[in-house]
């Protein structure tokens, strides 16, 4: 392959970058892992029928059901027959709609787990800040050649923030 033309094989990541992909994956893993075969099944019957194709079929046996309803009582409309059809599609309808809410709970138990684990690697992120504005500060005041000088924000960053806190001044604002 000539020097000149790109190629298509994406760049090694950083180890940083790379462990933290590798951390993501294995909470995905895991909360698959942790489904039971019903869930899985349900998983798969959902992911077949959220395709447009699953739309276009229900809607062709629905025609093919009305048509032949029709056709076989030679264009008149029976009532018995259209009622089956009726119960068929409502039938059809509520055991979509079932699939929908059982995968979509399975993925927010996935996503409330992503939004648990962001919320914990942002506190530790804000205990590494304070520990870093902490260690500056003593830097600059036991340096020799740095002058010694009093920062009230940099000792107010210097202390992690307590989640706890922060939560109740939210729910403080949001229920003003």
């Amino acid at each position: 392959m000539p020097d000149d033309v790109a190629s298509d094989a994406p760049e090694p990541l950083p180890d940083a970058v790379a462990a933290s992909v590798e951390h993501v994956v294995a909470l995905h893993r895991e909360h698959h892992a942790q489904a039971t075969a019903l869930q899985r099944g349900i998983d798969a019957a959902t992911a077949r029928l959220a395709r447009p194709g699953a739309l276009v079929l229900v809607a062709l046996v629905l025609a093919f059901g009305t048509g032949l309803a029709v056709w076989a009582r030679g264009g008149a409309v029976d009532q018995p027959l259209f009622a089956w059809l009726e119960f068929a599609a409502t039938v059809a309808a509520l055991i979509f709609a079932l699939l929908i809410l059982v995968t979509q709970r399975r993925a927010d138990e996935l996503a409330e787990r992503r939004a648990r684990l962001t919320l914990e690697l942002a506190i530790l992120a804000d205990r590494k800040s304070a520990k870093i504005i902490e260690l500056l500060e003593d830097l600059r005041r036991d340096h020799p050649d740095v002058v010694d000088r009093d920062d009230p924000e940099a000792h107010a960053m210097a202390e992690p923030v307590d989640p706890a806190a922060v939560g109740t001044a939210i729910d403080a604002q949001v229920d003003a």
